[in-house]
């Protein structure tokens, strides 16, 4: 059992999201440049219930990211970009892969009743999501292409239709993706050869869409991300590289006077987030795909390593 220090709570894990920025750790030792220095316990996707103290047996989603709140960059109000954070499943802090974990209770948000443990789960995946859509700038009624359609692909289509969107162009290659795209609220679904041959334009128009998302995370993504937007319009970058290492060609983006933006984790952003789920705006169920019980953990990163799903959730 892990310790309960003052302030926080113990929690019995229920349900933790397999991430992009896990399979990083699970396939390359690192993300970006931040690397191991011994083993370490994965999972910051995750939902459980509280044993003890005040809150016993609440049903909760979990931030699992623990801001110093005393940095100047804090005290600006950029909390997810905090240099001293500490974060689950990340550098030397243990994530919640496991069956017990504690946690600072301010962190912890109670789970309404039409949000199951698994929906508790995806919540911090959709909370960067709306982070992205803030940094977008998008107004009503704007051409949106998301280039990556996985989970959180999924989740920025979502959240994009929710923002009002007037059409949403979703690029992947794999069949199973563009489809749950389409399910999500897309309007088109293309392939990257397609988006590569114009299909985006085609879409869209003679200057392309207002935004776009880059949500792979590879050079490809990011060269049709910013193919597709017209001049003048934002790049939201999403995805996490495999070798911290991306190109572009400087020439479409300085010529378009373009704005690229990176997105990091997310702010204060999980009241909105169910606020949304409640209302049915998103849909949480629409973005998994499989669950392994906790034993079979290995397997369940080797098969969401393949991309062949969307959402794998383990359980303990």
């Amino acid at each position: 059992m892990p310790p309960v220090r003052s302030g926080e709570s113990l929690i019995r894990v229920t349900a933790i999201g397999l991430c992009g920025s896990d399979l990083h750790w699970y396939g390359e030792g690192q993300i970006g440049d931040s690397g191991m220095s011994r083993p370490l316990v994965l999972g910051h996707e995750f939902a459980g219930v509280v044993e003890g103290g005040p809150l016993d047996g609440v049903r909760v989603a979990v931030d699992p990211a623990v801001p110093c709140e005393e940095c100047s960059i804090c005290r600006d109000g950029n909390h997810n970009l905090c240099p001293n954070v500490i974060f689950a499943g990340h550098g030397t802090q243990d994530g919640a892969l496991r069956e017990f974990i504690s946690w600072p209770t301010h962190l912890l948000h109670e789970l309404p009743d039409s949000i199951d443990d698994v929906g508790g789960a995806v919540l911090e995946a959709l909370g960067v999501a709306l982070h992205a859509m803030n940094l977008a700038h998008m107004r009503p009624g704007s051409t949106v292409a998301v280039v990556g359609t996985g989970p959180l692909g999924l989740l920025v289509v979502q959240a994009a239709r929710a923002a009002g969107a007037g059409r949403i162009i979703a690029v992947d290659p794999i069949d199973v993706r563009c489809t749950a795209a389409i399910a999500c609220g897309a309007d088109d679904s293309i392939t990257p050869d397609q988006a590569r041959n114009g299909g985006i334009r085609e879409l869209a128009g003679d200057w392309g869409v207002d935004v776009a998302f880059e949500v792979a995370g590879n050079d490809d993504a990011v060269g049709i991300a910013l193919d597709a937007v017209r001049p003048g319009g934002r790049v939201l970058m999403v995805g996490i590289p495999d070798d911290d290492r991306v190109a572009f060609s400087a020439a479409t983006a300085r010529r378009k006077g373009l704005t690229l933006v990176f997105v990091r984790r997310m702010q204060d952003l999980y009241d909105r987030a169910i606020r949304l789920v409640t209302r049915g705006a998103i849909d949480l169920d629409a973005v998994v795909s499989h669950h392994f019980e906790l034993a079979n953990a290995d397997e369940a990163f080797k098969f969401a390593s393949t991309r062949q799903a969307l959402k794998v959730i383990v359980h303990p």
